[in-house]
């Protein structure tokens, strides 16, 4: 392996922007792979900002993600909005999302068994006095019928393990207890349209009956009410605008129907008196219930703890868990905490990818990698490890943000990159996903463009017992703008050189700002990479050094003997070019300074408006 240079071979005499060292995370096909850090509005970095890649509320999937190939099953009803935005009930807040999507679902499994079983027993003996009773009619037991189908189609679906959106769950809700209400307002209707409660009464308990009447009206509502309220994961708010509903049907009802009936007009009033107690009641201990539920689940999120560490909000979703932002209970440090939930740690070959992961990160030392700092496992079998947590942007960001760069910053970045990669190389450990959002440019040390590489999820090891054949047959993971073309065709033997080759389309996405090849689908990305030559750099921006753009045209060698020998001799080369000392550490400080400026002179002219 060709040797890096001194100044990036050695701690302490690092590149210009060199920190402290590192780990990463996990990112499959469809993922989102910046899901761990978080990055400022503008383009200084510091804590506390909005995250670049990883999902936001009302925001669209980042660009630089990676095209879906073989991706899991998506949630039915989903789409880029729902499953990335849209939280689960107003002001709950994206942290809470994930969290209340499963208690949804969760909780209508269980109140569709409840009302499946109440509704189909009361049908069943129905069934058997159809004949001796007159208050039972074929009508009655057919639409009785139709709810008990509804509750089965719908009970199965739930218990069917189809993932299921957050809107389809909320359409099944409504549905369910729709048709519940339905028939309750239709057996209401029932027993005061004509009087049919009168018939086989003297007129002296007529006030009696029609008091006893409603009040069993009352506790069928009585009963969706309470079984809403305490079952159903809502925010107080639209919990008492359901429960208003439901509270509010039977009442205009039991008056539409009674008011103008010679006989049950005297007892309107009495009977509307009688059931507006008992749904009160209800409605009560509905909402409160709700508020109470929801407030306690809060704090039991807020406050959950991980080993030694409290989870504090909800960075992001990456290919295999959620990534949270973190603290350690006696150092308040902040980290970023990666976790697999029990049910996707059920999954043999997506927990021994997460394990390997961890292992083989927390073997990298390097400054421009992302730090390991724990492992382990909670008592409810959640797996998590934690990590740095890294304010900054990303290199997908920074481009998108303020264009192209200039070929000395782009040289200083990549060869930074180049260190990273070539302590993973050198025990034998290749990358596979190098790509623009997998870069993390931030401030380590007082120190600015300090670059930390990131996911290192899709690790592959020459050693054939580390890779284990972990990959998920017929699918291929990584990220089409910027794979191998080796990688694209799925060879076995991958070595080194297909690092080299992402390092490149990197490189190229760099300096001219796209990537080497846009195409509208991943296949056609897989494509072009396997057997389309790139556009030389120079073409779409003549500024772009000869010797530089060399460099990438040679890195982006179809066929793997035609590229550098080793990522160390990439670092060589970068480190011969022309602009590599143009570039330092002053021009970067320079540099965020001026945009640290220029946001808050924005902020300033914004006030005064």
């Amino acid at each position: 392996m060709t040797p890096l240079p001194p100044e990036l071979a050695r701690p302490g005499s690092g590149p210009r922007g060199s920190a402290s060292p590192g780990s990463g995370q996990t990112v499959t096909v469809a993922a989102t792979p910046e899901a761990y850090r978080r990055t400022p509005a503008d383009a200084a970095p510091q804590v506390g900002a909005p995250q670049v890649g990883a999902p936001q509320v009302g925001a669209p999937p980042s660009p630089d993600a990676p095209l879906p190939i073989a991706p899991p099953k998506a949630p039915w009803g989903s789409d880029s909005k729902s499953r990335q935005g849209m939280a689960l009930v107003p002001g709950s807040g994206g942290c809470f999302t994930d969290e209340l999507h499963c208690l949804l679902h969760r909780r209508l499994r269980i109140a569709g068994l409840i009302a499946w079983f109440g509704f189909t027993a009361v049908l069943i003996r129905n069934f058997f006095i159809v004949g001796a009773a007159e208050d039972i009619t074929t009508t009655d037991l057919a639409l009785h019928s139709g709810v008990v189908a509804v509750l089965t189609l719908l009970s199965g679906l739930l218990w069917s393990g189809y993932p299921l959106s957050m809107r389809v769950l909320r359409v099944v809700e409504i549905v369910m207890f729709g048709a519940m209400a339905a028939h309750f307002a239709y057996l209401q209707f029932r027993l005061f349209h004509h009087n049919p409660a009168l018939e086989w009464a003297v007129a002296q308990s007529h006030d009696r009956v029609i008091t006893l009447a409603a009040q069993s009206n009352a506790m069928r509502w009585m009963i969706l009410i309470v079984l809403y309220g305490t079952f159903i994961p809502n925010t107080w708010k639209r919990c008492t605008a359901m429960v208003a509903g439901l509270v509010a049907v039977p009442l205009v009802l039991n008056y539409l129907v009674s008011f103008k009936c010679p006989v049950l007009g005297h007892f309107t009033w009495t009977a509307i008196y009688d059931m507006t107690v008992v749904l009160a009641v209800a409605a009560a201990i509905a909402i409160f219930g709700s508020y109470k539920i929801s407030t306690l689940h809060a704090e039991a999120f807020q406050a959950k703890k991980l080993g030694q560490y409290v989870l504090r909000e909800k960075l992001g979703t990456g290919g295999m868990g959620e990534v949270f932002l973190g603290e350690h209970v006696l150092l308040r440090r902040a980290c970023a905490i990666k976790v697999i939930r029990p049910d996707q740690a059920g999954d043999p070959t997506t927990l021994s990818r997460f394990e390997r992961e961890v292992r083989a990160t927390a073997t990298l030392t390097h400054w421009n990698t992302v730090e390991i700092y724990d492992y382990g496992r909670n008592d409810d079998g959640t797996f998590y490890y934690v990590m740095e947590y890294l304010p900054g942007l990303s290199l997908q960001a920074l481009v998108e943000r303020h264009g192209p760069l200039p070929a000395s910053r782009a040289i200083h970045f990549l060869r930074q990159i180049c260190a990273a990669l070539n302590e993973a190389h050198q025990i034998g450990l290749i990358h596979r996903d190098i790509k623009p959002s997998n870069v993390l440019v931030c401030e380590r040390g007082g120190v600015r463009d300090v670059v930390k590489l990131l996911d290192f999820g899709l690790v592959h090891g020459c050693d054939a017992d580390l890779s284990a054949k972990l990959t998920v047959q017929g699918s291929i993971l990584g990220s089409p703008q910027y794979m191998s073309p080796e990688q694209a065709m799925s060879k076995p033997a991958i070595d080194a050189r297909t690092d080299i080759y992402s390092l490149g389309a990197l490189a190229y996405f760099l300096v001219t700002g796209s990537p080497p090849f846009v195409r509208d689908s991943a296949m056609e990305h897989l494509v072009a990479h396997i057997h389309e030559p790139a556009t030389p750099p120079r073409q779409m921006r003549p500024e772009v050094p000869e010797d530089l753009e060399e460099i990438i045209l040679r890195c982006l060698q179809k066929n793997p003997d035609d590229r550098y020998a080793d990522i160390g001799a990439v670092a060589f080369a970068l480190a011969n070019c022309d602009a590599a000392v143009e570039w330092d550490g002053e021009q970067a400080e320079r540099w965020w300074r001026e945009r640290t400026e220029a946001r808050e002179g924005e902020e300033v002219l914004a006030g005064k408006e």
